[in-house]
């Protein structure tokens, strides 16, 4: 008996997902000459016996879980997948020789085989102190890594259904710079700001994926203005920059978690551009929230630096500098 069955790849970059002139469906449709196999737009059409064709569609969803966990497919694993004792047995566990070996340190497979991972001993307790908290305050120098692998916790919780969105804010102060001249509205003009975090889900979301989450509110960046008077739920909540926070505008962040949130709050205490008579919201926040049952501090130094060597340097050099006119 003939059967037809239509698969729609929703979510993901087709081009990517079918590889190079369609290299990746090709495999596929080699591995099954018996039956015929279509790829049009977003959808694949699979036309064949009713056995062969669950077969086939079980692959597809086996590459379709894969590529949503790594952010692409590799070559090695689909030919595994398609030899004939691995066919509708897989569940989209990459090989263990594979490019995606699994590793304890890893937090997220990026874009074209981007590994994400803690990298240094106080990276790890990051990862391990969002697990077992649900607020964490970061707090290390410029380099460390404490935004890119703050937002990779973000998009992990996402990718595994932890939450149901992303959040992330920042203050809008000028670091020296002049923020009126800018055109539009306060997001608008803040959005230059934010461009490192930009970046960093550039490098962990396919582009069309990642367009989809902007455009459904699935991920949303905005300044921490726009945070009032919010309630948020079901969310992974990043504050950026913290250490620009005013005491009441802190507060009022921390106040906004509901029920199913995982809070995370970055910044740099030698980083503050807040008038010299204004404390920063985050010196004073994790004063008080010190030794509080369920939120962590992790304090980060210039071994945890992942830039140019120079930059640990550079950091060192300003640490005496202060000191001496202290």
């Amino acid at each position: 008996m003939i059967v037809e069955k239509i698969i729609s790849l929703e979510d993901l970059p087709v081009a990517e997902f079918m590889g190079v002139h369609n290299k990746n469906i090709n495999e596929v449709i080699t591995a099954f000459p018996k039956s015929k196999i279509i790829s049009r737009g977003n959808e694949i059409k699979i036309i064949g016996s009713m056995l062969e064709v669950q077969r086939i569609s079980d692959v597809i969803d086996t590459l379709q879980i894969y590529f949503h966990r790594y952010g692409y497919l590799d070559e090695k694993y689909i030919r595994s997948i398609l030899s004939p004792e691995e066919i509708a047995t897989q569940d989209g566990t990459a090989p263990a020789d594979g490019n995606a070996a699994a590793d304890d340190d890893v937090i997220l497979h990026g874009n074209k085989g981007i590994i994400i991972k803690a990298r240094t001993l106080n990276q790890q307790k990051i990862v391990k102190g969002i697990r077992e908290n649900d607020l964490m305050f970061v707090i290390g120098p410029a380099g460390t890594g404490k935004t890119y692998i703050s937002v990779a916790l973000a998009v992990k919780a996402l990718k595994n259904k932890e939450v149901k969105k992303i959040i992330i804010t920042r203050p809008a102060v000028e670091a020296g710079e002049s923020l009126g001249f800018l055109p539009g509205d306060l997001k608008e003009k803040i959005d230059p700001y934010l461009r490192p975090i930009y970046d960093a889900l550039e490098d962990m979301i396919p582009a069309e994926k990642l367009k989809y989450y902007y455009e459904n509110n699935v991920i949303e960046i905005a300044p921490l203005a726009y945070m009032r008077g919010r309630t948020l739920h079901g969310a992974f909540i990043l504050l950026d920059e913290a250490q620009n926070t005013t005491a009441m505008q802190i507060k009022m962040f921390l106040t906004r978690m509901g029920n199913n949130c995982k809070m995370v709050v970055t910044g740099d205490r030698s980083q503050i551009d807040l008038p010299r008579n204004q404390k920063s919201g985050l010196v004073e926040a994790t004063t008080i929230l010190k030794n509080i049952p369920g939120i962590a501090q992790i304090e980060l130094d210039k071994k945890d630096v992942m830039r140019h060597k120079l930059v640990e340097r550079i950091l060192e050099a300003y640490e005496k500098e202060q000191l001496k006119n202290e």
